[in-house]
């Protein structure tokens, strides 16, 4: 029981690292479909060098390991930042832990985002499409009220799957110094000499995360799939 009494008293800390690891998470949400969008719109687009920028970006990134690229953004991309800096004399550039972290791992699942985003919109009938700019729409009308709706209910379980790799990646920005859950968790294990109870909370809270996740995505496809689905 003592060591339920040590993670009683260093729950304030923990779940002020909790907070930080779903801020982490959401922001690198945000940056991974803006990437992945663009992704999506370059391979499928009539441009040869957009598609194939877009292909080397995809290929890269998922034969790279996501630990790997962290440590490469947050280390070696710092350096060769600053060492850029410093021949056109700019003042030196410190990368915080936050901003490495959520920039990597939204360039990571950018990547995948953008396979998502491709096959959904592949996914979508081009008559639609066409119906809308017949109708007088623009380009802009078309895709927000034709190509989004119908494209989400293909990219659902693509996304959700996505979103609940990326929740558990966020675990990797405490090996960069960031002050999040499992960093926290691994502080106070060492300070009190009971890993496994900080740890077993650490598995909890991620698993309550999904949970509520899970939910979330669910609710979204009987949503999108309210018209289409069978009695």
């Amino acid at each position: 029981m003592e060591g339920y009494g040590e993670l009683i008293r260093y729950m304030p800390s923990l779940l002020e690292g909790a907070v930080v690891t779903v801020t982490v998470a959401f922001v690198s949400l945000a940056i991974a479909l803006v990437l992945g969008l663009i992704a999506a719109t370059m391979k499928l687009s009539k441009s040869r060098i957009g598609r194939g920028a877009a292909t080397t970006y995809t290929t890269v990134i998922r034969g790279v390991p996501d630990l790997v690229l962290m440590l490469l953004i947050f280390f070696g991309g710092q350096i060769q930042i600053n060492n850029i800096g410093a021949y056109f004399e700019w003042d030196y550039i410190d990368v915080d832990a936050f901003t490495a972290g959520t920039l990597t791992i939204g360039f990571i699942f950018g990547a995948y985002m953008g396979e998502t985003f491709r096959g959904a919109i592949m996914a979508v009938p081009v008559g639609l499409l066409e119906a809308g700019h017949a109708y007088g729409m623009t380009k802009g009308q078309v895709f927000l009220r034709i190509l989004v709706p119908q494209m989400m209910r293909h990219a659902l379980p693509g996304l959700g799957n996505n979103w609940l790799v990326l929740m558990k990646t966020t675990a990797l920005v405490s090996i960069i110094g960031l002050h999040d859950v499992v960093l926290r968790a691994g502080q106070a294990g060492g300070s009190t000499r009971e890993p496994f109870i900080f740890y077993l909370f650490v598995a909890v809270a991620f698993l309550a995360f999904t949970t509520v996740s899970i939910w979330f995505l669910n609710w979204l496809n009987r949503r999108y799939s309210a018209g289409v689905r069978r009695a």
